[in-house]
């Protein structure tokens, strides 16, 4: 599952520069699949092709927010997820509209990170 920041972020940043993938992002700023990943072009979940580096809408406009499809709760990096680690209001929490298995979490992780 991915994680997901709550409306009860305080927009403090300390997630940001934690995550592995580059999947943390601040509200209002447009992310890509590329940044942080060794994507060239990313596959999406309807079966079309993007180009990595091609600009994707913010997920919100107001809070820092976490990309699903880039988040692997840190599986393969680290023993726990490290925005919620550091989060000092407990903000980022499982997102249950977005459950995977730890070999469904490894295989994102070796996706997003491919030689």
């Amino acid at each position: 599952m991915a994680i997901i920041i709550t409306d009860e972020c305080i927009n403090c940043g300390a997630c940001e520069p934690e995550c592995p993938n580059t999947a943390i992002y601040e509200g209002g700023i447009e992310w890509t699949w590329g940044g942080g990943t060794n994507l060239k072009e990313a596959k999406l979940e309807d079966g079309s092709v993007v180009d990595a580096d091609e600009p994707q809408e913010p997920i919100s406009d107001e809070f820092y927010y976490i990309v699903p499809g880039k988040c692997t709760e840190c599986t393969g990096f680290h023993e726990e997820p490290q925005c919620a680690a550091v989060c000092p209001v407990d903000c980022c929490v499982d997102d249950p509209d977005h459950r995977e298995s730890e070999e469904e979490l490894l295989a994102k992780k070796e996706y997003l990170h491919a030689e």
